[in-house]
This record gives structure tokens, sequence and C-alpha cells, in this order.
């Protein structure tokens, strides 16, 4: 070894031991290249800095809320109720928003809402569930906000709007016959435009005529009885769009014979009151001529009766 390279190393040794001497007594911490060590070495700088930042000012760590515990995080059974109704309500929103159009939400989402109703039915009422816990006070009325009841209210809005509950029965688990006998009339009415739709429109207007007019008469039937819904009345427009609109088709109401008979009588009855009139007057004045010519004659001839 030569007597440079010796004294570079003794130089070294020596710069080691400086440094080594320094560090003494100082916390240092030093990066960990393997990331599953890494909440071990930094938990106690990370919680030492959370509680230094609420001491001195408003930023307040979230997780600190956790520690504010209720009965609702020491109800597991109530926990479970709202895990259920959350992933009930997604499932009624998303089949909701799938069959928006062309409407079709109270025949594919009726099972949907049939069991999200069922969940808040549990969450809403006094019965208690295991170890005698009630979570209706926990989960809608434990806050301002009241979000359980809000989400629950928006979905029922919309199925009563919709009118679903004259489509379904009173089980909320399957369609009504009236319902079930309007879809297949309507299947059949639109079999009958997709079989002559490409073809000379006409020929559609005549053959299809007489299942159209069965459809319409039976639409007006379920209106007067009040069994209509969404999904009926929005399926019934599009197919008056399709008969009417894309294929120029028309369906004379019997109830127009009656209005024009009647239109037509009116348009003639002052023709009629004047003629009748003229008629009239015409007569009378012919009934006041003859017998004044008649009197006169028999008084002319009395006089010369008279004189002679």
């Amino acid at each position: 070894m030569s007597l440079f390279n010796a004294s570079a190393l003794f130089i070294m040794l020596i710069m080691y031991s400086i440094i080594t001497a320094s560090t003494e007594g100082v916390n240092t911490i030093i990066p960990n290249s393997d990331p599953s060590q890494d909440g071990a070495v930094l938990g106690p700088v990370v919680s030492e800095l959370a509680v230094s930042q609420s001491s001195f000012g408003p930023h307040v760590s979230l997780n600190f809320l956790s520690a504010f515990t209720e009965d609702l995080e020491g109800s597991d059974y109530c926990v479970e109720l709202l895990r259920i109704f959350g992933q009930r309500y997604v499932s009624n929103v998303n089949c909701l928003v799938s069959y928006a159009r062309p409407v079709q939400v109270c025949e594919n989402c009726l099972v949907h809402y049939n069991s999200l109703t069922e969940i808040y039915t549990n969450i809403s009422s006094d019965q208690m569930g295991p170890g005698n816990v009630s979570c209706r006070d926990s989960l809608l009325r434990s806050d301002r906000l009241m979000l359980i009841y809000l989400l629950y209210d928006n979905l029922e809005e919309i199925w009563t709007t919709s009118g679903c509950d004259h489509c379904v029965n009173e089980g909320l688990n399957q369609l009504t016959n009236d319902t079930f006998y309007f879809m297949a009339v309507l299947n059949q009415t639109r079999s009958c435009f997709e079989r002559y739709q490409q073809g000379n429109h006409s020929e559609l207007c005549m053959e299809c005529k007489a299942t159209y007019k069965g459809l319409n008469e039976l639409y007006g039937r379920m209106e007067k009885n009040s069994t209509l819904c969404i999904d009926i009345e929005d399926a019934m427009n599009m197919t008056r769009r399709q008969w009417s609109k894309n294929f120029n088709c028309s369906l004379p109401r019997e109830e127009t014979v009656p209005v024009i008979a009647v239109s037509s009588f009116m348009l003639f009855l002052p023709i009629i009151f004047y003629l009748s009139s003229f008629l009239h007057s015409e007569q009378k004045k012919r009934k006041l001529i003859h017998p004044k010519r008649a009197k006169s004659s028999t008084s002319l001839m009395n006089i010369q009766d008279k004189f002679s």
C-alpha cells in the first residue's frame, strides 16, 4: 500500500468517527424502503403532528370523530340495517336510470322497490330487534337532516308520481291482470307495425287498423277506471306517434259522427227557419184575401137584389 492511499484511509476513518460522535442522542428518522414499515416509523410523528394542529388551529382531523361513539356504532344490528338499505337504494336508483327511456320503471323496478320498502319498514318500525334494539331514532331522527328519510321519501315520490300502484298488486310482487292484458294487445299491435312497415304504409293502415283500434279502446277503458301507470301511458304515446306521424295513418273516431251531424243541423237551422217563416207568411196572406173577396161579392149581390 502506498503512502498516499494509507493517508487517505486514515483521514476517512477520522471523519467517520467525528460524524458518529455528533449524531449521538439525536432521534433521526431514516427512510425505510419497505412500505409496510412506514406506519411503524412515522406513526408517532403523525400522531404528534395531529395533536399539535388540533391544539393550535381550527383544522381538526375527522378521524377523531370516531372517538365519540353513540348507540348506532355500538349496535351491530342497526349498522347492518343501514348497510342493507344502502345496497338496495343503489340498486333501485340504477334500475330507475336504466329504464328511464322508454319508461318501464313500474314493470322492471318492482322487485327493487319492494325490497327497499321492506328494509325501510324494518328501520322505521318500533319493533325491537336483537338485544331489544330499535334503530328508528338512531337512524332516522338523530340529526336535523334525516338523510335516510329524505332518500326513501324521494324514491317513494317517484313511485307515487309514476302511478305504479295502479299497475301492480297490493303485495308489490307482480303486475295486475289489466296491465298484462294491455301489454299483450300492445305487443300484438307493434308486431303488426313491424310486419307491414317495410312496404306501403297505406297497407299498414288498413291491416293494422282493427288491432290499433282495439288498443285505443282498451286504453280508454283503463283511463276511466284509473288503472294507468307511467309505463302504459308512455307506451301508448309512442304507439300513437308511430301510427299518426311515422306511418301517417288516421283512425276516425265514432264520436265524430254525431258531432258532424249536430254541426250540420245547426248550420242549416237559420235557413230552415227563414224558409218556414216565408212559407207561413204567404199561406196566411192567402187565407186573409179569399174570405174578404167572398164577403164583398155577397154584399154586392144583396144590394142589387134590393134595387131590382
